[in-house]
């Protein structure tokens, strides 16, 4: 081949490969949060760890990570995706039901927070107030990549403290475009903007966001019914990642935020049943683009300015944190949230954010505020930042009531969630619908997966709660809520692929009650074999019902015939599961013992007709 191999291409790629394979193992090891990891390695391998110690030993230069325009780029999807994985888990009901969060606690934080910042920054920097003004909000933006990341990894995100935190986040990032019109106003050399030109300018963000409702409620979900029907894995994946990378840089080139566009993509495929799977395909790409985001946030970390000035930096990183936590705590008991949840919340949200990297970056750019005073409040955001995973255990060890922070947010709880306590059904023919009408008979939640896309669509159109996806993947029993289910019955008719559900539940959850569609008495005992509570052989049990039916037409009484068929039923499974549960093998013979017994006291009532 005559294509000269460029090492510079493969390097910074390979050093993030090789990072994220020693730091997310090592770091979960000793139960740290692995974006800490990534910060960290940021700091180390970046322009102010190797690359200044490339400069007295140049073979530094070959593990240090740049600050190039692809890398930021990569880094940014990062926030996108997580942005969209959280429209997934929310829906347009419970985000409405939020509004009283998102527009009266989110505005009124950006609003008393700029405010009383202000101050500070303009005594700090010597800043005009305008500039000043600028400076102060950004600083005081969130992070949301890191704080939902670290809320996820603890499983904090439905808690209510996760959910009080979120409405911020999100009132912060509808704020993005208007913040970024203050560069362009305080720019002496672009002079003022008119009010035709502030139209001009907020009226493509306008446009753009209904055309990606409007449009994404009427394109998406026959895009993805026709991607399933395809059967092609591939082409799903493909699919997944066209819908967030196409509606975010639709977002962000009217001058929103990208991660606004892919929320609001999640936000419209949380209704539908590709929910589930949609999630499992997305998550390896959220997580290594986020890994990506932190290791090159932490690469902003200049440690020799820290040593320089440790008192104005650390300082002022510290009064940061503390002015914006004592606001947030004020301003959430004034919404009425509990003590310890206010607690959570306002240490998670009180350090700086990503936006203030976009933000103050554009503002140095114009040569709005200097470079020295600019790179300090960088330095400032990025130790901040660094603090959120210690500041959320923290926050997350605080003695609190659950029993009355949950009540407190119930009216909250995601409407399309998998609750506790249900049953998974999986597989939704007609085997799998007679076992639901049964649950719902005897009011049990469940919840159904199905492949068959038509077959799914039909049934959430009935109202029943089915989605589609390919439930032999550990990942996608996870998302549908093996783990906190009551049972799981599964009635495909693919005898590998019942084997393999039964053998990840089993695997997963060896207590549960897992009940299987098996083809004949041979699968039957295999199922067992794998875990099963019950196997069901569709052979036997045909053979069983035509027996009843002609015992019962004859005219044997009915009580008589259910007994001797528990029975027969008894007897097969004590074939089938010789070396089962001893209490599994007589449940039923107790049961046509108690039958008999009732037929025997009153037989004119159990009679039947030929």
């Amino acid at each position: 081949m005559d294509a000269e191999f460029h090492w510079e291409t493969w390097r910074q790629p390979l050093i993030f490969l090789i990072t994220a394979g020693v730091v997310v193992p090592l770091f979960r090891r000793l139960r740290i949060s692995p974006v800490l990891g990534f910060l960290i390695a940021g700091a180390i391998l970046g322009p102010f760890g190797a690359g200044r110690l490339a400069q007295a030993y140049p073979w530094f230069a070959h593990v240090t990570i740049g600050g190039g325009a692809g890398a930021a780029q990569l880094a940014e999807l990062g926030v996108v995706f997580l942005l969209f994985m959280i429209g997934l888990e929310l829906s347009w009901d419970r985000l409405m039901r939020m509004r009283r969060l998102v527009f009266g606690l989110g505005a009124a934080q950006v609003v008393v927070t700029t405010a009383l910042l202000t101050l500070q920054v303009g005594a700090w920097l010597e800043l005009g107030p305008g500039r000043a003004l600028l400076c102060a909000a950004a600083l005081s933006m969130s992070s949301t990549a890191i704080v939902l990341s670290v809320l996820s990894e603890r499983k904090r995100l439905n808690r209510a403290a996760g959910r009080a935190a979120f409405s911020v986040l999100l009132f912060q990032d509808l704020m993005v475009a208007p913040l970024l019109f203050m560069v362009p106003l305080l720019d002496a050399k672009s002079g003022p903007l008119d009010s035709a030109q502030l139209f001009w300018t907020w009226a493509p963000a306008v446009v753009a966001l209904f055309v990606l409702v409007a449009g994404g409620r009427l394109l998406l979900r026959p895009l993805f019914q026709l991607v399933a029907a395809a059967g092609s894995t591939e082409l799903f994946m493909a699919a997944c990642l066209l819908v967030v990378v196409g509606a975010s840089v639709a977002s962000g080139a009217s001058g929103l935020s990208m991660g606004l566009g892919a929320f609001i993509a999640g936000l419209l495929l949380a209704e539908t049943e590709f929910r589930r799977e949609i999630e499992v395909t997305i998550a390896p790409f959220q997580g290594l683009l986020l890994g990506l985001f932190f290791l090159s946030t932490g690469a902003h970390l200049d440690f020799a300015r820290v040593v320089e000035a440790p008192l104005v930096i650390l300082g002022f990183a510290l009064g940061l944190v503390v002015v914006k936590a004592a606001i947030l705590y004020v301003l959430a008991r004034a919404f009425r949230l509990a003590a310890p949840v206010a607690r959570e919340m306002s240490l998670l949200l009180a350090p700086g954010g990503e936006f203030a990297f976009l933000m103050i970056g554009a503002a140095i750019a114009a040569k709005i505020i200097p470079d020295q005073a600019g790179g300090d409040l960088l330095l400032v955001v990025t130790l901040t930042m660094t603090a959120i995973p210690l500041l959320g255990a923290i926050g997350a060890r605080a003695p609190k009531s659950r029993a009355s922070e949950e009540a407190e947010f119930a009216h909250l709880a995601p409407a399309s969630s998998v609750a506790d306590q249900r049953v998974v059904i999986v597989g939704y023919g007609r085997v799998g619908r007679l076992v639901s009408d049964m649950l719902k008979r005897h009011d049990i939640p469940f919840v159904a997966v199905d492949g068959t896309p038509q077959l799914v669509a039909k049934a959430r159109a009935d109202g029943v709660e089915v989605y589609w996806g390919d439930a032999t993947r550990p990942e996608f029993l996870e998302r549908v809520g093996l783990a906190g289910a009551r049972a799981l019955v599964v009635t495909m008719d693919a005898p590998p692929a019942v084997e393999k559900v039964v053998t990840l539940a089993h695997a997963a959850r060896p207590e549960l009650t897992i009940v299987a569609r098996a083809r004949d008495a041979v699968h039957a005992t295999h199922l067992y074999e794998l875990g099963v509570t019950d196997a069901i052989p569709e052979t036997i049990e045909a053979s069983l019902q035509l027996a009843e039916a002609v015992l019962v037409d004859i005219g044997v009484p009915m009580g008589f015939v259910i007994a001797s068929i528990h029975e027969k039923r008894d007897e097969y499974r004590k074939f089938l599961q010789p070396h089962g549960d001893r209490r599994k093998e007589t449940r039923g013979i107790k049961m046509s013992k108690r039958v008999r017994d009732m037929n025997k006291a009153k037989p004119e009532k159990t009679g039947g007709t030929a």
